[in-house]
C-alpha cells in the first residue's frame, strides 16, 4: 500500500525508475504531447475530459511521490493570438502546491520554443497529459535526489 498520494500505477512506475534529473512534463490539454516529448518520455493521458484533470493536481500527486529540485513553466507568448499580459493564472495554482508541499523552488520560464527544446531531451522520462484548459499551464519538473 503506497503512502503517498499518487496512486496511478504507470506514473509511479515511471518514477521508480527515474533518477536525479529526470524530467517529468505536467501538460495542460492544448499541449502537444504525441510530438513533443523525449525520445525516452512515456505518455500518460489524464484528459478525461476538458478541465478534469488539471496540472495543479497531477503536481500534488507528484510532489508526494518524488522530490524536485526545480520547476520550469512555459513562458507565455506575447505575440499571437494565446498572448496575456500577466503571468498565467495556473502558475499561481502551481506556487500555492509548491508551497503547500513545504518547498521553496520558484517557478522558472523558459520561453515557449525553448520549452518544447528542454522537453525533447532523452532526460524526459515522463509526460502527464492533463485536461486543464488554461493557457501555459505546462510545468516541467527535474526530479531531485533523497536526503
Amino acid at each position: 500500500m503506497l503512502k503517498h498520494m499518487l496512486l496511478h500505477p504507470k506514473i509511479n512506475e515511471v518514477l521508480g525508475r527515474a533518477g536525479h534529473h529526470a524530467k517529468i512534463l505536467i501538460a495542460d490539454g492544448n499541449y502537444p504531447a504525441s510530438s513533443k516529448r523525449g525520445p525516452n518520455a512515456e505518455l500518460v493521458c489524464l484528459n478525461l475530459m476538458p478541465g478534469v484533470v488539471t496540472c495543479a493536481q497531477a503536481l500534488r500527486a507528484v510532489l508526494s511521490a518524488v522530490p524536485i529540485d526545480q520547476v520550469n513553466t512555459m513562458m507565455y507568448t506575447k505575440d499571437d493570438p494565446y498572448t496575456l499580459d500577466r503571468d498565467p493564472p495556473a502558475w499561481d495554482e502551481f506556487r500555492a502546491v509548491l508551497r503547500d508541499a513545504g518547498l521553496d523552488l520558484k517557478l522558472e520560464p523558459i520561453d515557449k520554443w525553448d520549452f518544447y527544446k528542454a522537453v525533447e531531451t532523452p532526460d524526459h522520462v515522463l509526460t502527464i497529459q492533463t485536461g486543464d484548459q488554461q493557457r501555459f499551464a505546462n510545468v516541467l519538473l527535474s526530479i531531485g535526489v533523497r536526503i
